[in-house]
């Protein structure tokens, strides 16, 4: 059965409107007709099954059948802090961390980033990282789409770190050096409904510096197993290994 997120309550009857691209997904993409059910996902934990009622040129109807209990969302609280990265691999993440649980991203702005973030074309491009998590929220039967924030500083993310319950550096440093007991240890220590950071860096990693502010500001830093992985890589094996540590371990 489809899935749609929308913004729209059920009123008193349990009916509300969807427009805009899902309509015309719905309508044209599906042709969908009056009595066929998709889910509608109104807010967290706010799942239902739902019958289309009408059909306009611009706008259809649903009303509300039934509430769904889900549990497809990781017990713990993951955002992702990623050093902005070359071409098109910001939204391979976006697309394949949502999939995997993620809550949020924060891009940001380090050292060896050579992508520059163009304020100009800043807000166009944030609209099309949230349609990305959208449709891979509703791909993979999230109850919630996760949050893509504009790019901030180092230093802005330092400064964030009191929002969470546990930060986490992936450094390529440790792994070259064989470090492998932090990230264990990492996971041992969190429980559900920990809000943790997962931070990041592009292409070339963290400088020392850099990463010395990261790890004063309260993150540990992590070796993510014996090999050297891509910066997109490194985000999809930290949430794989959340997930099989919490729903598949127990």
């Amino acid at each position: 059965m489809q899935r749609y997120f929308t913004e729209q309550k059920p009123d008193e009857n349990g009916c509300f409107d969807i427009s805009g691209d899902d309509y015309k997904h719905i309508v044209r993409v599906m042709r969908m007709n009056e009595g066929d059910r998709i889910i509608t996902v109104t807010g967290p934990e706010q799942v239902f099954e739902s019958e289309i009622i009408s059909i306009d040129d611009l706008s259809l109807q649903v009303k509300v059948q039934k509430q769904l209990t889900e549990t497809s969302e990781l017990p713990v609280h993951v955002t992702i802090a990623h050093g902005l990265p070359k071409g098109d691999k910001l939204e391979y993440v976006i697309q394949k961390a949502t999939e995997l649980g993620m809550v949020s991203l924060k891009p940001f702005s380090a050292e060896r980033s050579i992508v520059k973030w163009d304020q100009k074309k800043g807000k166009k491009k944030a609209e099309r990282w949230n349609k990305i998590a959208k449709e891979a929220a509703e791909q993979s039967h999230r109850s919630v789409i996760p949050v893509i924030s504009e790019p901030i500083s180092t230093k802005q993310l330092g400064s964030s770190f009191r929002e969470y319950d546990a930060i986490m550096m992936a450094y390529e440093e440790d792994a070259k050096t064989g470090e492998t007991s932090n990230f264990a240890a990492f996971l041992n220590g969190l429980t559900p409904g920990s809000k943790i950071l997962a931070v990041i860096g592009p292409e070339g990693g963290f400088s020392q510096q850099e990463a010395g502010q990261l790890l004063e500001a309260g993150a540990v830093s992590c070796g993510l197993g014996p090999r050297i992985l891509r910066t997109e890589t490194a985000p999809l094996y930290i949430l794989a290994a959340i997930s099989y540590h919490f729903e598949l371990m127990r």
